[in-house]
């Protein structure tokens, strides 16, 4: 029994939604089918959840909604009209007028309901095309489905009493298509996952319903060991554990959203990317088992983004509640931060860039210098964080070394260096603007 879920690009049209019917007919143990919006049909189209928030940020700014709902609707009806499909079409039009409709005035509330529509109405077209076409297909709302919510939106995380509910799709006789992206509050209010959800929503049916695996068909064959934009024939990964995984995702591997593997890997169910552009390609398993690996490195990722914020004190680490007292007025403040590498009189703190206004750093400069009495701060910005990824690492000795040496040689200047207790991963703080020099350098020490 296996859950899938077809990305946007996957689904973009109906050259693309006959790929993706031949795969469920492929295999009668696809049974749980998680659809995306469509998605871009060429590089200068646009994306259907793209339109919805244009469509909301109209509604909200009381502005006519007719010309983008007609652009919406249009999506579906192209491939309704090329399948010869008559059902869901009504109702998906329907739907999209009436979301104007809607008492909501907040924002976050409006952007979560209008954007949730896209794939809600693609999973209603595609059960009505899979059932024409010799797969009996029901759609299931997330509501029905037992996608059960908190109530953050945008952000939503589901509750662990829903695994009850969702358990219960097990008894469907027909494939389940399900839109992803979206779940049900306690109240009955839509809340999304963080942008590229539907991978969340896909892990959290294959953890309900304790499938065999979780198929997530994308645009590629598979993971490769680092940026293949980059790296001319980068060289493929066929197996990831979990925790390799997760750390690639932190620092810039697109391919899996970085929250989805958590029901999966808490349920133990084994996640496997592939190409619905070329479905026999094997694709890379990611599994709770470790894998063992020709290289001490399984991959390379980077992102950018960063802020660095250096403080120091003499005799920091005498003073009782030093580091507590830093964090507290990152709490105070509502920052998060993601690294935090200390010596014995300096800490530096490592952010994502986009927490901080103009406003926000000079309360937090000001802040840290007044109440902790620094002797010194410094903050840089553009700092991107270079990801050394592998279970094998912790095995093998002059990692590191070889690391430094290589980025040494193209005269890379590292602003921190973080390895975290499991040795899983080793990150390296350096300016944007060597990021890809750096991924280049590492990828050729290494591979």
């Amino acid at each position: 029994m296996k859950v899938v879920k077809f990305g946007g690009s996957s689904l973009s049209d109906a050259t693309q939604l006959k790929k993706v019917l031949k795969i469920v007919k492929a295999d009668t143990e696809r049974r749980f089918i998680i659809v995306s919006a469509p998605g871009k049909r060429h590089e200068t189209d646009i994306k259907v959840t793209d339109l919805l928030i244009q469509y909301a940020d109209a509604f909200l700014a009381n502005q006519s909604t007719e010309m983008v709902e007609l652009a919406i609707i249009e999506r579906y009806q192209q491939i309704s009209e090329e399948f010869n499909l008559k059902s869901a079409l009504p109702e998906i039009a329907s739907h999209i007028h009436q979301l104007k409709e809607t008492k909501h005035r907040d924002q976050a509330r409006v952007m979560d309901l209008f954007k949730s529509s896209g794939e809600n109405c693609h999973a209603m077209l595609i059960a009505e095309l899979f059932s024409a076409n010799g797969v009996p297909a029901t759609y299931v709302n997330p509501n029905d489905a037992g996608i059960l919510v908190e109530d953050l939106p945008g952000e939503a995380i589901i509750k662990p009493v829903a695994y009850t509910k969702i358990k219960q799709l097990k008894e469907l006789d027909t494939v389940a298509v399900i839109p992803g992206f979206f779940g049900y509050t306690e109240e009955g209010e839509i809340c999304t996952f963080s942008r590229g959800g539907s991978d969340v929503t896909g892990s959290i049916i294959a953890a309900g319903v304790s499938a065999d695996c979780y198929e997530n068909f994308t645009d590629v064959d598979a993971i490769y060991a680092a940026n293949p934009g980059l790296i001319a024939n980068c060289q493929p990964i066929t197996e990831l554990s979990f925790r390799e995984m997760r750390e690639l995702s932190y620092t810039g591997f697109r391919v899996l959203h970085d929250e989805a593997l958590m029901p999966a890997r808490q349920a133990n169910v084994p996640v496997i990317i592939k190409n619905t552009n070329n479905p026999e390609a094997p694709g890379t398993k990611i599994s709770a088992q470790k894998v063992s690996h020709p290289t001490p490195v399984t991959g390379i990722a980077g992102d950018s983004g960063f802020t660095s914020i250096y403080i120091s004190k003499y005799l920091m680490n005498r003073q009782l509640g030093f580091g507590y007292d830093v964090l507290k007025i990152f709490k105070e403040l509502n920052l998060q931060f993601d690294h935090m590498p200390s010596g014995i009189d300096d800490i530096t703190l490592i952010m994502r860039q986009n927490q901080l206004t103009t406003e926000l750093e000079n309360t937090l400069i000001s802040r840290l210098t007044t109440e902790l009495e620094l002797d010194e701060i410094k903050v840089m910005h553009n700092i991107s964080m270079i990801a050394l990824v592998g279970e094998g690492m912790k095995n093998n000795i002059g990692v590191a070394s070889r690391a430094t040496s290589a980025l040494s040689k193209k005269h890379i200047n590292l602003e921190m260096i973080n390895q975290g207790s499991s040795e899983v991963s080793i990150l390296f703080a350096i300016e944007d603007s060597h990021t890809d020099e750096a991924i280049k350098a590492l990828y050729h020490e290494f591979f």
